[in-house]
C-alpha cells in the first residue's frame, strides 16, 4: 500500500530539525549498505553512531506515535530508529530493494514490511530528489511537502532522482508491522478509515459497533504478536 501521511511534523518541528541537520556533519551514505546497494547510492547519511541522530530520532518517533493514520496505516510492531540523510550536487540513489531483515540494539531484528521517508525540505528548496516507486501498476514519483510522510511496501522497487540543484533532507525508517501481508494491511486500514467516516456520519450504532468487531477479529486472527 502507498500511503501519503500527511503533517506528521509541524512546520516548527521541521524548521528545528533542519537547524540541527543544516549544521551536522554529514557521512558518505555508502557506509550502511551492502556491496549492490553502494554500486548505485550516493548521497550522505548521518552516522548511526551520531548523537544527533539519535537526538532527532526520537523527535520523529514521539511525532509517530501522535499520528492516528500512521498507526492504522502500518500497524506497527517494531520501528527501526529514525536515520537521516541529504542528496546534494547529483546526489541519487538507483533503483533497488530494501534489505528484508535490519538489525536493531542488542541483537533484536527488524523485519521490513514498510519503508518509509519523511520529507524535511520543501519542494521549491530542491530540483529532482524524486521519489520513484515501481509496482504492478506502473511508477509513482513522490515528491512531498516538508512534514509529510510516504509509506510503501519494502519489497518495492524504488530509487530517488539526481538532485540537481539545492538540497533534499529526509528520514527515513522501516516498520515490522503486526500484520505482515501488504494485501491484510491495505484491507484492515480501508475497514479502519470506513467505519471512522461512519462515525463521524452518526450511523446507527449497532452496525458500527458490529463493523468494528470485525475489524479487531481479523487483526487477531492475522496479527503476529
Amino acid at each position: 500500500m502507498l500511503l501519503h501521511v500527511p503533517q506528521v511534523l509541524s512546520s516548527d518541528d521541521v524548521a528545528q530539525l533542519r537547524q540541527r541537520l543544516d549544521a551536522a556533519d554529514w557521512a558518505d551514505g555508502r557506509e550502511t549498505v551492502g556491496v549492490q546497494g553502494a554500486r548505485v547510492k550516493h548521497n550522505q547519511q548521518l552516522p548511526d553512531a551520531s548523537p544527533l541522530k539519535a537526538e532527532l530520532g526520537s523527535i520523529v518517533l514521539a511525532a509517530l506515535q501522535r499520528h492516528p493514520l500512521f498507526f492504522a496505516a502500518a500497524l506497527p510492531l517494531k520501528i527501526l530508529p529514525p536515520r537521516f540523510n541529504r542528496y546534494t550536487g547529483g546526489g541519487t540513489y538507483g533503483f533497488h530493494v530494501d534489505g528484508a531483515v535490519m538489525n536493531l540494539a542488542h541483537g533484536e531484528q527488524l523485519r521490513s514490511d514498510i519503508s518509509c521517508t519523511l520529507f524535511l525540505s520543501a519542494p521549491e528548496e530542491y530540483d529532482g530528489g524524486e521519489l520513484v516507486i515501481s509496482d504492478t501498476y506502473g511508477e509513482h514519483e513522490v515528491k512531498l511537502p516538508a512534514g509529510d510522510l510516504i509509506v510503501y511496501p519494502s519489497s518495492s522497487l524504488h530509487q530517488v532522482t539526481p538532485v540537481t540543484c539545492g538540497a533534499r533532507v529526509a528520514s527515513f525508517f522501516w516498520v515490522q508491522s503486526m500484520i505482515r501481508d501488504d494485501a491484510q494491511r491495505r484491507l484492515l486500514w480501508e475497514m479502519d478509515t470506513s467505519i471512522e467516516r461512519l462515525r463521524q456520519t452518526s450511523a446507527d450504532p449497532g452496525a458500527v459497533l458490529q463493523l468494528t468487531g470485525v475489524y479487531h477479529n481479523l487483526l487477531r486472527r492475522w496479527s503476529e504478536v
